[in-house]
């Protein structure tokens, strides 16, 4: 892998931890155990920021240090988590995305403004981190240092705010000056490798006067020492008297997230824990064959924790080997199963598939006509082939709307603040699979349908408590599959849609006749007219009647439908209906005279024969009344109808309507061809697609046909009804 590659990658993967970063944070306030929650959040800056290290982005590094020494005093037990923290650390996840975003796109130095843009945030961290000052020289530090056989080693100076270097703690056997060496010549052979900013003696094994052997050695030291060494060099330095001191060298603190960097960025197979630590530097060998020792005997204590307890590595190393550990057991499992790739890629699959099925349609039809059996059945096994091709290939492009879904508790979690309003954020159907090319369309209407129902929909505290309903509101975001589409509702508890009002200021503007009788969902479907808003102010969200017009407009585009059904006082629910793919379908043609269409297969609940009196549009269909459309009249086909007629029932939203064909064609591999410009306006067509014979059938948009068969009859009720 090549420098840019691997550049490449971090962007990749930082984009990733910051998604799993902040779906964390916004969850972590519902959460049972919180702490599996903020170590991950730590671990994902660890990871930036030591990753970022590896290209010498100090720009980014410098910032996320910051937001993982907060992130650590969270972790320790000293900060508390509070909603203001929260709100914090997601300003600066969006901050640390910038940053990633500029090294994308070249800037690998940073640039000014994102550096001013992030110095507010940085002020802000620093509040929770208070740092006090800096002790004034090592003997301050020596009140604070552990005794001989201490399990945890303080460091000198630690709580300074420039502590960034080794420590290194070392108790020399009482025998060392027996054994002909000075412990003296080691301290002054380490000032060789770097420089000792600190030390301290520790004087606890100290007997009295009387009862002292000038012979044998009862000090240790403390040691704070700046090296660019690894820490197997420093270890080195003690190689004579290893064995009979203990030594216990803890690394700075910048290393730590060296470690855990180098750690996470290891590859291969899975490997023991002390092999890991040790192939990323921060355990030596002689430690690790010190922490078997002592596993030996007692096999049931884990290694990790011995080596925490010797003081070897520190837990939040030993942590991410594990969490590394168990991420490489898992994706050895998946590797064979998962692999990237390029979505224009499978779009360009998907194309070739979609000509494949047009010329196998075209050589089943010339083997038909030819009537050789032979060549019939090839062709017959082939068209099965090809038509299992078409499935893998479109599952291939289908994705999980979760993550579309995962987007919004952001967004409620941020503007219900800015309303000043308490919202919850209910998710349901998040494994519910469609196009990737629909779920990338799909956003932005569902964004202005979230934040409508947020800023118009939901009331605020006082006025939920006023009306007996709880102070939370809730916003419901739900999906699933019906006939061969996807749903997709967002529902709220809130107001409701004031029916009056909305007609009030329709007839206002014009948009609909006085004396005109509409439906409930007529009524609601106004608002979705170009400019429509019964707001009484305009806030930064919405009131200026742009946004709804825009959402059907663009799902219109999708060839989908959305309605709105409300009750004062409870609440309101969008539902959004899109198709699952926009490239290949399963349909069924029929036929009026010459004319071939072809209905997607979905939709059609069954086909019977046409039976109906004259000058009705509607059938007795076993014992519920059938509205249909003539096609031959719906599209001005000239010629008198056949004999035979049937009638397709097409179901659509919990509705069933007919629609009158002269032939049923059967079955047929739908390749979705979108029409040009010049028939963006025509109605009840949503594209078309070729036929074996080259001939060009259109796809009849059954969501239209099925409302203008139900408003046709609804138009004829309401006649009679001012008859009777």
């Amino acid at each position: 892998m090549d420098l840019d590659d691997a550049l490449e990658t971090f962007i990749l993967e930082s984009r990733e931890l910051l998604e799993d970063m902040e779906t964390a944070l916004l969850a972590i306030e519902g959460a049972d155990d919180k702490s599996e929650m903020v170590n991950a959040i730590f671990r994902a800056a660890h990871t930036i920021k030591g990753s970022a290290g590896l290209f010498s982005l100090d720009h980014v590094v410098a910032f996320t240090h910051v937001v993982e020494s907060v992130l650590d005093k969270v972790r320790g037990g000293k900060i508390a988590l509070a909603d203001k923290l929260v709100v914090l650390l997601l300003a600066c996840g969006d901050h640390i995305g910038s940053l990633v975003d500029s090294v994308a796109a070249g800037e690998h130095d940073g640039n000014a403004e994102l550096k001013a843009h992030g110095e507010p945030l940085l002020a802000l961290l620093r509040v929770y981190l208070d740092v006090p000052k800096a002790a004034s020289g090592p003997a301050k530090a020596a009140g604070n240092l552990p005794t001989v056989g201490t399990g945890q080693v303080q460091r000198i100076n630690g709580n300074t705010a420039n502590a960034d270097h080794w420590h290194i703690s070392v108790r020399f056997s009482p025998d060392v000056l027996r054994n002909g060496m000075d412990p003296l010549s080691f301290i002054r052979y380490l000032n060789t490798m770097g420089q000792i900013i600190g030390i301290a003696t520790v004087t606890d094994g100290l007997p009295n006067a009387e009862q002292m052997d000038p012979e044998l050695c009862y000090l240790g030291f403390e040691m704070a020492f700046q090296t660019k060494a690894e820490k197997a060099a420093i270890e080195s330095v003690f190689e004579f008297v290893r064995d009979d001191s203990r030594l216990v060298i803890l690394p700075p603190h910048s290393r730590i997230s060296e470690y855990i960097s180098l750690i996470s960025l290891q590859q291969g197979e899975a490997v023991r824990l002390g092999d890991m630590l040790v192939r990323c530097g921060t355990l030596t060998p002689q430690e690790l064959d010190m922490a078997l020792d002592a596993q030996s005997d007692e096999p049931s204590k884990p290694i990790g924790t011995i080596l925490v307890e010797q003081g070897s590595v520190q837990p939040e190393v030993v942590e991410a080997a594990l969490s590394k550990q168990k991420l490489v057991k898992e994706i050895g499992a998946a590797e064979s199963k998962s692999i990237r790739v390029d979505a224009d890629k499978l779009d360009q699959l998907i194309n070739l598939v979609g000509e494949l099925i047009i010329a196998g349609a075209s050589v089943n039809l010339i083997a038909h006509r030819s009537k050789v059996i032979e060549l019939t059945e090839s062709t017959s096994k082939l068209a099965t082939l090809v038509e299992e091709v078409r499935d893998s290939a479109l599952q291939l492009r289908m994705v999980r709307i979760g993550a579309t879904f995962s987007r919004f508790q952001r967004v409620v979690h941020d503007v219900s603040r800015d309303l000043g309003k308490d919202i919850a954020l209910v998710i349901d159907g998040e494994d519910t699979e469609l196009d990737k090319t629909v779920v990338e369309k799909i956003g932005d209407p569902l964004m202005h349908l979230v934040r409508n129902s947020m800023d118009h929909g939901i009331e605020s505290a006082e006025v939920r408590a006023a009306c007996g309903k709880p102070v939370q509101g809730t916003l419901k975001l739900n999906a699933y599959h019906d006939s061969g589409a996807i749903v997709i509702t967002v529902e709220d508890d809130g107001g409701g849609l004031k029916k009056d009002k909305i007609l009030t200021k329709a007839i206002e503007r014009g948009l609909v006749d006085a004396s005109h009788h509409l439906s409930d969902s007529e009524i609601y479907g106004l608002v979705f007219e170009p400019g429509f808003s019964t707001a009484e102010k305009v806030t930064n969200l919405s009131g200026r009647g742009v946004g709804l017009d825009v959402v059907k407009r663009n799902i219109t585009a999708l060839r989908g439908s959305v309605g709105i059904s409300s009750e004062e006082g409870v609440g309101t629910r969008v539902t959004v209906r899109l198709p699952l793919t926009l490239a290949i379908i399963d349909g069924f043609l029929v036929g009026v005279d010459k004319a071939v269409y072809a209905i997607p297969l979905d939709m059609i609940e069954e086909c019977v024969a046409y039976t109906a009196e004259p000058g009705h549009d509607y059938t007795n269909l076993r014992g519920q009344v059938l509205p249909f459309i003539r096609l031959r009249k719906l599209f001005s086909v000239p010629g008198k109808p056949t004999k035979g007629e049937n009638i397709v029932v097409l179901k659509h939203a919990g509705q069933k309507a007919g629609l009158v064909v002269d032939t049923l064609l059967g079955e047929f591999q739908t390749v979705i061809k979108p029409l040009g410009q010049m028939f963006a306006q025509s109605k009840c067509i949503s594209g078309s697609t070729i036929l074996g014979s080259g001939d060009v059938a259109l796809i009849l948009d059954v969501p239209a046909l099925v409302r203008q068969a139900m408003a046709k009859s609804g138009q004829v009720a309401q006649e009679h009804a001012l008859v009777d």
